[in-house]
């Protein structure tokens, strides 16, 4: 039987994140152990008069790619994906695969070739999600993986993972509205400034981010949420930043890494470990060393990483930065097969300044301020 909680999150996916409307070509994506939940959305979509279609990715069939694929098959863009990424309204995602490490073993080059194949998705998918045409959400299935990665047992990750998206509340949709209500003042103090600067440990980074849009993030794209993001204008960050916890991304896994930033690329890249899989990753395409993203966290029923970037980027207390990919409803231009997310643990002493003016400190903003 279904857990009610699953048959929740369907409900607020469909009805409140993506609000899904009669006649609308609606994917439905996931792996094959998330049928319970790709169901549930299934059924939402028809209750709401959709037109929804199921595409499964069986558990593996990614790793058999990369294991026996060549470079052509690696950059092999199907037509349907094409067709799907430029017709779809509405996209609902399930991350939730059986074995978060089965790329670890696959090289860089390979994993280069795949993903800097479909930079040009990429590009349409962002642009159609800007001019409102097209509308998506993503959300975690709780599988075992995951709960081993975030080092909790099942039971204890699906209570932190429905903890996290206020599922507990009498009204999980009320809580979301009254968030986005309460970051809006942020966002449209943010959307009047010119520049921010980050100070934390081993960092200090600067970067314009005049007539960048600040996104308020409730719940309409990624479940759980709670974060505050803008895509800088990318030439203008300088300086250095040091990422708190292991930067994760597709099985791969660099620890203390370090990025130094010149007229908004990275000129110099360190880390303790995974420091080949960084260069690589960095070097996938013209974008990949610009920054294109800079947000806080402002989740704070989410007090542990996990290793799963879907809830560590919306840890109260926490900055996070992205390479690669910038979002054009944010402003950005700067196109990329990547969008890797970074972590930056502000709860001790760290500050975030809009203009010359102090908001937030010490993982939290500064009251009387908006």
């Amino acid at each position: 039987m279904i857990d009610a909680r699953q048959q929740k999150i369907a409900q607020i996916l469909v009805n409140y994140s993506t609000g899904v409307k009669p006649g609308e070509y609606v994917l439905i994506q996931g792996y094959s152990n998330n049928l319970p939940l790709l169901l549930e959305f299934y059924r939402e979509c028809l209750k709401a008069g959709a037109n929804p279609e199921i595409r499964i990715q069986p558990d593996g069939m990614r790793e058999l790619l990369f294991q026996y694929g060549s470079d052509e098959q690696l950059s092999y863009i199907s037509p349907v994906a094409k067709v799907g990424v430029e017709n779809y309204d509405v996209m609902l995602a399930l991350w939730g695969d059986i074995n978060t490490k089965s790329l670890t073993g696959v090289s860089t080059d390979k994993q280069k070739a795949f993903f800097g194949a479909r930079t040009e998705l990429m590009r349409i998918r962002t642009q159609r999600e800007a001019e409102g045409k097209f509308r998506w959400c993503g959300t975690q299935y709780p599988n075992e993986a995951a709960a081993q990665d975030a080092e909790m047992s099942l039971e204890e990750f699906e209570d932190f993972m429905y903890n996290a998206c206020l599922l507990d509340a009498k009204d999980p949709v009320a809580e979301w509205r009254r968030i986005e209500t309460e970051q809006q003042v942020i966002v449209e103090y943010l959307n009047k400034v010119k520049q921010i600067r980050v100070l934390a440990a081993d960092t200090d980074l600067t970067m314009s981010v005049e007539g960048c849009k600040w996104i308020n993030c409730c719940g309409k794209v990624n479940f759980p949420d709670g974060e505050i993001f803008t895509s800088p204008r990318k030439e203008t960050v300088q300086g250095h930043i040091r990422f708190s916890y292991p930067v994760i991304h597709q099985g791969h896994e660099a620890e203390n890494v370090y990025l130094e930033f010149k007229n908004g690329k990275v000129v110099k890249a360190t880390a303790d470990k995974g420091l080949k899989f960084l260069e690589a990753l960095l070097d996938t395409d013209e974008g990949s060393r610009y920054l294109g993203e800079i947000a806080i966290g402002t989740n704070y029923n989410i007090k542990r990483f996990t290793r799963n970037m879907l809830f560590d980027e919306k840890m109260g207390g926490t900055v996070h930065a992205a390479v690669g990919l910038a979002m054009p409803e944010a402003g950005g231009d700067n196109v990329s097969a990547v969008h890797m997310d970074m972590l930056c643990n502000m709860r001790d002493g760290g500050q975030f300044y809009a203009d010359d003016t102090l908001i937030y400190e010490n993982g939290a903003f500064v009251k009387g301020i908006f």
